[in-house]
Parts: structure tokens; sequence; C-alpha cells
């Protein structure tokens, strides 16, 4: 009785897919366009649509601090672009590092700022921070960069 059933499932299977190869076949038909892989212009030509970003400068050296001192600085950009510039993450190299950055697309021409805020508790030494800025650009990550020297209280 179990292998009837067997029988019977393996025969329904089969059937089914008899009747699903012809659609497959049917929908490509065979002739599918490579055009846009194999075509010259496509492969060199970028969208002329597109965001910027244009940071004033990528990174800042905050000089001599004291350690525990809570420090900012405000990256300033442009999109340069002729489309919104949306910025989709500002990541950092550690927790001591937060980026606050618009949450807003900027317009093209328009100007904004990523402020960059460094905790230097539990620092000494020469400290560098590299912050991701993630967006709709080409490319798509831009890196800033923060530094200083942390003095310990010994060094004051």
């Amino acid at each position: 009785m179990k292998s009837l059933l067997n029988i019977r499932c393996l025969l329904l299977a089969f059937v089914l897919g008899l009747c699903l190869m012809p659609a497959c076949k049917e929908k490509s038909g065979g002739n599918l366009s490579t055009d846009l892989v194999t075509s010259p212009k496509s492969a060199t030509e970028t969208s002329n649509k597109q965001a910027a970003i244009k940071f004033e400068k990528e990174e800042h050296d905050f000089g001599s601090l004291l350690q525990g001192e809570v420090v900012s600085y405000s990256f300033h950009f442009t999109n340069t672009g002729n489309m919104p510039l949306i910025i989709s993450e500002v990541g950092s190299s550690c927790g001591c590092t937060v980026g606050d950055y618009p949450r807003e697309p900027i317009a093209p021409g328009k100007k904004g700022d990523i402020k960059v805020t460094y905790n230097s508790t539990g620092h000494h030494g020469f400290q560098s921070r590299t912050l991701t800025v993630m967006s709709n650009t080409n490319p798509a990550k831009t890196t800033l960069r923060i530094k200083g020297k942390v003095l310990t209280p010994d060094q004051y």
C-alpha cells in the first residue's frame, strides 16, 4: 500500500514537471538580449544624474587635549552632484567617536555638515579615528579622519 502511494506521488511530480518545462521555455524564448552587457557605451558611460559629496577637508587634528576631554568638530560638505544626496550611515572605528549627520536629503548645490564627537576618556598618546560615510554617491564610501594627542594628568 505504501509503495503504491509512493509511485503515485512520483508519477504526479513527473507529470507536473513535464507541464512546467514548456512554460519556462516560452518565457525566455531563448532570446535574452545581451546588449547591455556587451555594449561598449554601457560599459564606459556612467549616469549623468548622480549625487556627489565634496568635503572642505577630510581630516581634522585636535592637537593636544586632556584625557577625559570631549571634543567635537564639524566636517562641512557640499552636494556637488545633480541629484539629492542621501547619507545613509556614518560609522566609526571606535565607540569613543560618534558622527551626527543630516537624515534628510541634501539638494544639489546645498551644504551640510557631519558633527564628529570624540571622548578621550581612558585614552592616552596619539589617537587617530576614522569615520566611514555611506551615501548614494559613486563611490558610496567616503572616509573622514580625526586625530590628536591625549595627555594624561602627569603630562599636563
